[in-house]
């Protein structure tokens, strides 16, 4: 019985994969012109997809290094993706018009968003969340961030006397993120309710599980297979739960008091009920743009603030020039958003973490709508996805001067020359830094977090010693095909910092 329910779910699943596999052969014969890392036939190229779930970092540096200047193409199981590898044409990319190449296509693609967060890429709230109230209140909400990450972490970083305390990094900061990004869009005392949080730590995982897991199949088989994966679904609904009664009060509290009703809770609710007044949206829809705003800041912050760590507790060197200029800093001017910005070294460090991270396997991702052809000549078919690739731009000779090596303070001299104070920030857009992207797709919400990590990572050096419980040097990250990750289970020695 098992070895026919088996052949059965073989001949099933065939019979939808040679519509796909016919259909990827009559694309590839459009990307044809295109050269290829690995086979490029319709069938052997499936070789090099198996490959790239494992190896994409390798493969896109092989394209990078032997097609610089140009385009090239690697094979995944359900696609081609086309590599852009110059600064010409990143730009080119970043100003394609959406019609043509599309931010929200390719989302759809690699996140799956239609089912991970339904009705989230035809109808962006979180955009407009992030490009407006959010980051006009950054300076407003100060003080509520910096008391959540100073709670935050003496509870997730018990520390008692001279006593090194072990963490695991990933999960540790993942409730730090969590609850620091809650107090800034619930406010108390929904940001330490622990069924929200767990439920938006969780939720982040299952947004980037499901994504990964139905990216492996053809894309008529996806939603078929999606209901079966209950974790989207049953998180839609708690998150639904815990809003609705805030939503009635506050639609309440304006029925009688008008829209600008007395203490007026200034928190993501009220932003959203603003945004959507002119075209109201469902109760679920703003459970999904809550949750959608939650998923971008605590998956990036987290993994962002967690390879920060690891290299800051892999280079103590750095530790008493950040601690002088904070302190420098702070003595002079207390704690605000304006002085956080002066923290010059903190920013170079942070963003230099990041430059060498391989934070993604890829940035800027845009599926084309219709043929679009770059100023090469090159043309790109519709229906293709275009990136650009992370970890070589970051390590190109022509942008950086000796890019293997980590500098942490590489981009505060470059601020310090003539006529470059404002450029070279953490937060600064260029083709030679795509963290956050470039143009107008750039990640709104990179100022919130900009600010969120320099605070972080100020509370860690004036307040920890930490290193690396292993005593090596920065863990590997973890990467299946277009994913990517810091290492999970490495953990970190923290204890008082010793004056």
């Amino acid at each position: 019985m098992e070895t026919q329910i088996i052949v059965a779910l073989f001949i099933t699943f065939s019979l939808f994969y040679v519509p796909f596999i016919w259909r990827n052969f009559i694309h590839n014969r459009k990307l044809k012109s295109i050269p290829t890392i690995g086979p490029s036939g319709t069938l052997y190229s499936y070789i090099g997809a198996f490959r790239f779930l494992r190896h994409g970092r390798e493969m896109l540096q092989e394209g990078y290094d032997k097609f610089h200047g140009s385009l090239f193409k690697i094979p995944t199981l359900t696609s081609w993706v086309v590599v852009v590898t110059s600064g010409g044409l990143i730009d080119e990319l970043r100003r394609a018009p959406d019609d043509a190449l599309s931010l929200f296509d390719a989302l759809r693609e690699t996140l799956l968003l239609d089912i991970t967060l339904p009705g989230l890429a035809s109808d962006p709230i979180h955009i407009d969340l992030a490009k407006g109230p959010l980051t006009k209140n950054i300076g407003t909400k100060f003080a509520d961030i910096q008391n959540e990450i100073t709670v935050a972490f003496d509870e997730n970083v018990p520390v008692k006397g001279d006593e090194w305390t072990k963490v695991t990094a990933y999960t540790t900061v993942l409730d730090i993120v969590a609850r620091t990004s809650n107090r800034m869009f619930v406010g108390l005392p929904l940001c330490r309710n622990s069924d929200w949080i767990e439920l938006n730590k969780e939720y982040t995982i299952d947004i980037v599980k499901t994504a990964m897991f139905l990216g492996l199949l053809p894309p008529v088989l996806r939603p078929i297979v999606a209901p079966l994966l209950r974790g989207i679904s049953k998180g839609i609904e708690r998150a639904t739960r815990h809003i609705e009664p805030l939503v009635r009060e506050r639609l309440e509290q304006e029925a009688q008091h008008g829209k600008d009703w007395p203490e007026k809770p200034n928190d993501i609710i009220t932003w959203m009920l603003d945004i959507t007044r002119d075209k109201p949206r469902s109760l679920r829809a703003l459970a999904i743009a809550l949750l959608g705003t939650n998923f971008v800041s605590i998956h990036t912050t987290t993994i962002t603030f967690t390879f920060v760590l690891f290299e800051l507790a892999t280079r103590p060197e750095y530790v008493q020039p950040l601690r002088d200029e904070i302190e420098a800093v702070i003595n002079d001017e207390g704690w605000s958003k304006d002085s956080v910005q002066k923290l010059r070294k903190v920013d170079s460090f942070i963003k230099e973490c990041l430059r060498v991270s391989n934070f993604n396997i890829v940035a800027m991702a845009r599926t084309a709508r219709k043929d679009f052809t770059f100023s090469d000549g090159t043309t790109v078919p519709a229906g293709s996805m275009v990136v650009v690739p992370f970890n070589p731009v970051h390590t190109d000779r022509d942008n950086y001067v000796n890019p293997d090596k980590f500098d942490g303070f590489r981009f505060e001299r470059m601020r310090a020359q003539q006529g470059e104070e404002a450029k070279h920030q953490l937060s600064s857009l260029g083709v030679d830094y795509v963290l956050f992207g470039h143009g107008r797709h750039a990640c709104p919400g990179r100022f919130f977090a900009v600010n969120e990590l320099k605070v972080m990572l100020a509370y860690v050096l004036l307040n920890y010693d930490i290193m690396m419980a292993d005593g090596r040097g920065r863990p590997e990250n973890w990467q299946f095909g277009l994913h990517t990750g810091p290492n999970r289970t490495a953990k970190i020695l923290f204890r008082k910092r010793r004056t």
